[in-house]
């Protein structure tokens, strides 16, 4: 059971990053008036950085396990992803490529997350699951995890957004209600953050039918860029949420959301294939997802969801 969860959580995370990503940085009446409903990925598209990013993720927890360090992580960057960039990153967000030029410069996490000033964005929330999948079960096991990650290239907000997605996948993948399971992300973070705030603000909205409500409560409208993690992982946990955690409807409601629809549709099929397990995605979106082109991260070329996530299985030492 644990295997077909985990196999559900990536590739639903890899279906939600291919659907969502034209729809990346519009609002939902451009979604609308260009698709109508957005509920097919379009042929070739495959996914952006979240979905590679996520892969390398995978690859941290498999050779390091619980004993996972920041210096860990900040020597796999310096070996595995800059000696392997060629001219500027492609596909990268704020935090992440903040992160790269903290660490050319030499500094060294926490100092590398907050140097840059982008502590707030997603990049952590889009590759938090892999830390629920390996913590299954232990939300606050897959919360300390996740942060020990996050603060190689996040600092603040950007940390919570990761420990809250991490903590909601380890509930997740015990099969748990998505109330539940959002409640979980919600306790994984201070009471008094923004993120704290923009999730339960996020759950009043779903609970009142109104997506007017939603953007009103945790949409940063006049700022130019849509990578806010206390923005993306609400509008993911409200896409889940309004699909019942059900794969295909999770994810489509997550991706015409717009914003940074590419990560909260992924989000939102993290969860949704961790709760409902690898036969809940549907087949033809399975169809389009294949192995990552490394076209971020030269180093997870040719990697395919569906082998990491049996990877992480069997570094858990747990039965599958």
């Amino acid at each position: 059971m644990k295997l077909t969860r985990a196999r559900g959580c990536l590739l639903g995370l890899a279906a939600g990053d291919a659907l969502g990503r034209p729809a990346e940085n519009l609002t939902p009446e451009e979604i609308a008036r260009r698709w109508g409903r957005l509920t097919e990925i379009e042929p070739g598209m495959g996914g952006t950085d979240d979905t590679e990013y996520t892969i390398f993720a995978s690859s941290l927890l498999c050779k390091y396990g619980a004993a996972l360090t920041s210096a860990d992580v900040a020597r796999e960057y310096r070996e595995q992803i800059i000696p392997r960039i060629d001219g500027p990153m492609r596909g990268a967000g704020f935090s992440e490529l903040g992160a790269v030029q903290a660490l050319r410069r030499g500094l060294e996490p926490p100092l590398s997350g907050l140097w840059h000033q982008h502590g707030w964005s997603d990049g952590l929330a889009m590759r938090a699951a892999p830390y629920g999948i390996f913590a299954g079960g232990d939300p606050g096991e897959a919360a300390r995890l996740v942060a020990v990650d996050g603060v190689v290239g996040n600092s603040g907000e950007g940390v919570h957004g990761g420990q809250a997605v991490a903590a909601a996948v380890a509930v997740a993948m015990t099969g748990a209600a998505p109330g539940e399971v959002v409640e979980a992300g919600i306790a994984a973070v201070p009471e008094d953050s923004w993120t704290s705030r923009n999730l339960r603000a996020a759950v009043t909205a779903v609970a009142g039918g109104s997506v007017d409500e939603l953007y009103a409560a945790v949409v940063v409208r006049h700022y130019p860029w849509t990578d806010l993690a206390p923005e993306a992982v609400a509008l993911a946990f409200a896409g889940y949420l309004l699909g019942s955690g059900e794969v295909e409807e999770s994810v489509v409601s997550a991706a015409n959301l717009g914003r940074d629809a590419d990560t909260t549709a992924a989000i939102a099929g993290a969860l949704a294939g961790a709760g409902r397990g690898e036969h809940a995605v549907p087949e033809r979106w399975a169809r389009e997802i294949g192995p990552v082109t490394g076209r971020c991260l030269p180093v997870v070329a040719g990697r395919h969801v569906l082998d990491v996530a049996a990877e992480l299985v069997a570094a858990t030492g747990e039965a599958s």
